[in-house]
């Protein structure tokens, strides 16, 4: 994505990628919305961003933590950062 996703277009993102139809993310769903939005990162530091979102320690990124994590990088509103940025 070029410019920065709406609301919808984050919840859509979400549920395409919630491949076990349970509302929450592991780290390979995660891993797959974070190609969708462009954000490249090693193995590490998304496994480090996972755990981070990962607020409730349950081992899933709920929708609420999803948003959480990307308004804490300054990923909400205005267009995208380069990716690694």
């Amino acid at each position: 994505m070029t410019t920065r996703p709406t609301e919808d277009d984050l919840l859509a993102l979400f549920t395409r990628a919630d491949l076990g139809g349970d509302q929450k993310l592991d780290l390979m769903e995660f891993t797959l919305v974070l190609d969708e939005l462009g954000l490249a990162w090693t193995r590490a530091e998304t496994q480090d961003r996972f755990e981070k979102a990962d607020g409730n320690l349950d081992g899933f990124i709920s929708y609420e933590e999803f948003r959480a994590i990307l308004d804490s990088q300054g990923w909400a509103g205005g267009p995208l950062p380069a990716a690694g940025a």
